[in-house]
């Protein structure tokens, strides 16, 4: 285990002057104790009671405020694990998990995580806007009309949270890589439930990673940074919606300082109580100084790493005053495949699938084909990373389905082969080698779903009496 990482002296100094006495020893002490490992279950493909029986490490349940929260409570390692392969749940800190719940999607919603990469938060989102259920992630979003819009400005990171999302199985989202101020101007105020996970000095990292650069002077910029995104937020809320402010920060500069300015200037936007967290403090108005809002900051949370089984977070969650008129976005303008891509996408589906897909939902990109949210909303100019499920692409004479495809698939839906966890099998298809006819059942040739324990992981390609290995080559283990 690598020596655990104190707060710079000056940082220390700070909360020595905000908190009392005591407070600041069981603070300081919190970074004498190693940081707890999180881990959330991915509810679209599992139940947390069941993935409990299922796990090989041990789990300890973080609260009834969560039942999908969880820290690993002995010494194994999840992420190297085939379930994490197969998305059955998300490696993150228990403090980033009370985001979602405290901005409480609801099925069918349309939701905007603005700054989403990695997709921690996003994925969570993702899965609290689909009520509990049997089958697959592809079966619970055919008959739902949510819509989660992840953004990110910055290209690369845009390109991880696509990638987090598809081993989710998350299908009903649209992954944006744009400004706050040109979302707001393409879609207007439509979204019922809005997260603003701020870029901030990474305060509560300290005891997770190694350096972190602190200084009173990067509090100030990222303070002055939070206040132009959060400018631009209000014009994508829609009246009666809802706003959360996120950071992991400590600083009342970056925290009530800021969402204080905000609705000081913004008279149509209120804090509200959040949901009951165990753990959790309160905001502290005093440090917010005499502005017109400073009165409402009580109701914002605080997450202390000596109090809360986490790093330490801050949730502001706002109300917009007045009622949605209804009017909503405009849809996609879909382009459908063409006859060609279609008799191709048809004769893939009937040899691989027993899930029936509406083609009324199907989207052409060039050779790539896409399966559209039901609530496919139009998204004029903006930079557009991935959009619904990718299904695959269409080639001369046949149709390569896509990885992406595989990760919300369960072998109810396709034709497929089921190993567990342990088998070596397994373990030489993740290592990408090809598997000869002896290893599979009777089946004929063609594409075949590969899964651990029934949850997709990737496709094989039966011909000359073996499996030839398609999972992806930047995934395959060494």
């Amino acid at each position: 285990m690598k020596p655990l990482t104190q707060p710079p002296p000056d940082f220390l100094a700070k909360m020595r002057s905000l908190l009392a006495a005591d407070e600041y020893d069981a603070f300081v002490a919190a970074y004498d104790r190693p940081p707890v490992a999180g881990l959330r279950v991915n509810t679209l493909k599992i139940a947390p009671e069941e993935f409990t029986t299922l796990a090989p490490f041990s789990l300890a349940p973080l609260g009834d405020w969560e039942p999908a929260a969880f820290t690993v409570a002995d010494d194994s390692r999840p992420g190297r694990h085939p379930y994490h392969d197969a998305g059955l749940y998300y490696l993150q800190d228990p403090s980033a998990m009370t985001a979602a719940v405290t901005l409480a999607p609801a099925p069918g919603e349309l939701v905007l995580d603005l700054a989403a990469a990695p997709g921690g938060k996003a994925s969570h989102l993702a899965a609290r806007l689909l009520a509990p259920g049997g089958g697959s992630p592809l079966r619970h979003a055919l008959a739902d009309d949510s819509l989660l819009v992840a953004n990110e400005v910055h290209a690369g990171r845009a390109r991880l949270l696509a990638d987090n999302l598809a081993r989710w199985g998350a299908v009903n989202v649209l992954v944006t890589h744009e400004t706050p101020e040109r979302l707001a101007a393409a879609f207007g105020p439509v979204f019922d439930r809005v997260l603003i996970d701020a870029p901030c000095s990474g305060e509560a990292m300290f005891r997770r990673l190694e350096s972190i650069e602190w200084s009173a002077a990067i509090v100030t910029a990222c303070a002055r940074r939070q206040r132009g995104v959060l400018a631009a937020a209000p014009d994508l809320v829609r009246p009666g919606g809802r706003l959360l402010y996120a950071t992991c920060a400590f600083s009342p500069e970056e925290n009530e300082g800021v969402v204080g300015n905000f609705l000081a200037g913004r008279s149509d936007f209120h804090l509200i109580e959040p949901p009951p967290i165990t753990g959790a403090d309160r905001g502290r108005p005093e440090w917010a100084g005499d502005g017109a809002g400073a009165a409402q900051l009580a109701r914002a949370v605080r997450l202390w790493p000596h109090r809360f089984h986490g790093e330490g977070h801050f949730l502001a969650l706002m109300a917009r005053a007045g009622h949605d008129e209804g009017t909503g976005p405009a849809p996609f303008n879909r382009r459908p495949p063409t006859a060609a891509q279609l008799r191709l996408w048809r004769d893939f589906a009937a040899a691989a699938l027993t899930i029936d897909l509406p083609e009324e939902q199907l989207h052409a990109h060039g050779e790539r084909l896409y399966l559209l949210p039901r609530r496919a909303i139009d998204t004029g100019r903006l930079h557009l990373v991935r959009y619904g499920l990718p299904l695959g692409e269409t080639r001369p004479g046949h149709f390569r389905p896509g990885h992406d495809l595989a990760l919300c698939l369960t072998d109810a839906d396709a034709r497929a082969v089921r190993w567990p966890a342990d088998d070596p099998r397994l373990a030489a298809y993740l290592a990408g080698h090809d598997l000869p006819s002896s290893d599979l059942p009777p089946d004929p040739d063609g594409w075949t779903l590969v899964t651990v324990d029934g949850f997709g992981l990737g496709w094989g390609k039966r011909a000359g009496g073996r499996l030839k290995n398609h999972y992806p080559h930047a995934l395959r283990r060494g």
